[in-house]
């Protein structure tokens, strides 16, 4: 039986990069990200920036699904983007669907240089010594100015985080919840992606975050009667007080989610 969370990916001349993991998907799983991705300065500029851009879903699993659904959201954007699913197993390669194509290919990205890539759910069930190549081997074949979203959720999307890369490397790390499933922030410290969810001990940049956040929900109590939406925009702001790099948040929000800085959260060095 394969060991889903310490994969070793494989790559080979010609061949896709990686190894085919569990494959479990389902309707709206990656809606919190779908959203964020939806309205983010930064990518929402990048789609506008061509008339066909073109966004790559690598791994998407065992369905079309959340491949289609992201297809849609980017759309709302910029409604000529070019959206192409990835699958390292050849049994999920799917026919065409949706105005979505379907393709054997993994971290190599099938010899395409796409402005947007996603990749959820997939570095979670690798070995964590796995990430940073992956993370290379993808943001080195991104069109110019091209970004980079790696993440991980839970089986009903409840809870996510992810981090936004580009060719320089991480950028912003997001974390995301569903305001009525979630007790406490920390708690979606179960769902960190891959290079951080080990880093979850005292003495971590990780750690201290979600330490605070904790504190800064607990400062944020008084606000609870008002429902858990309106108590986290208390709790982000008192982040921000606390000195945390938090992305101001422009609108009103259906998840509870925060953007850091990647430098902020960032592993030690070992």
């Amino acid at each position: 039986m394969a060991h889903y969370h310490n994969l070793r990916a494989q790559a080979g001349q010609g061949k896709p990069y990686g190894v085919i993991t569990r494959g479990t998907t389902g309707v709206n799983r990656l809606r919190r990200c779908d959203r964020w991705t939806r309205y983010h300065p930064r990518i929402n500029s990048l789609l506008r920036s061509v008339d066909a851009p073109l966004a790559v879903d690598v791994g998407y699993g065992a369905s079309h699904t959340t491949t289609v659904e992201w297809a849609r959201w980017l759309r709302q954007v910029n409604p000529g983007v070019e959206v192409v699913g990835l699958e390292i197993d050849p049994a999920r390669v799917l026919p065409p669907r949706d105005g979505v194509r379907f393709e054997l290919g993994g971290f190599e990205l099938a010899g395409y240089t796409p402005h947007l890539v996603r990749a959820f759910n997939v570095l979670r069930q690798y070995d964590v010594a796995e990430v940073e190549a992956a993370w290379d081997a993808v943001t080195s074949r991104l069109a110019p100015g091209g970004v980079f979203i790696e993440g991980t959720c839970d089986e009903l999307g409840r809870r996510a985080a992810w981090v936004l890369l580009d060719a320089t490397g991480p950028q912003t790390l997001t974390l995301s919840w569903d305001p009525h499933d979630v007790s406490r922030p920390s708690d979606v410290a179960e769902r960190l992606p891959k290079a951080l969810i080990h880093r979850n001990v005292p003495g971590e940049r990780i750690h201290a975050l979600l330490a605070d956040a904790d504190a800064a929900w607990d400062h944020a109590a008084g606000w609870a009667p008002h429902g858990p939406r309106v108590r986290w925009r208390e709790a982000h702001a008192e982040l921000i007080r606390r000195g945390w790099p938090l992305e101001p948040q422009r609108r009103r929000l259906r998840d509870n989610s925060f953007t850091v800085g990647w430098e902020a959260v960032a592993p030690n060095v070992d």
